[in-house]
């Protein structure tokens, strides 16, 4: 069974993103969630994925000018990653209103 978690963390207020709006695709939105106080949706966002190419959305924006930060320069983020078999994926989210960035976490 491969499982798919995520969570977002706002480098730039230093603590966890609540209420940010997560997609994920595949060639049609298979999910949506949105996270809670800890930054984390409450449910993993797939639980059997197939092998195959996917791609969550974040949408970073709409949190941002929820939060009162600054002109954001990030708005929909995409990150597109690939799926093998029997595994766990965590793919995180680590940003502020000028960059992020992703990695495989466990």
């Amino acid at each position: 069974m491969t499982r798919l978690t995520t969570h977002v963390l706002d480098t730039a207020l230093g603590r966890p993103a609540a209420g940010v709006r997560i997609e994920l695709w595949a060639e049609t939105r298979l999910a949506e969630a949105v996270t809670n106080a800890d930054g984390r949706t409450d449910a993993p966002l797939a639980t059997d994925l197939p092998t195959g190419a996917y791609e969550l959305r974040f949408h970073a924006g709409d949190y941002l000018r929820a939060t009162g930060q600054p002109y954001s320069f990030l708005d929909l983020i995409p990150i597109r990653f690939k799926v093998g078999e029997g595994a766990h994926y965590h793919v995180p989210l680590l940003l502020s209103p000028f960059a992020f960035s992703t990695y495989r976490g466990s």
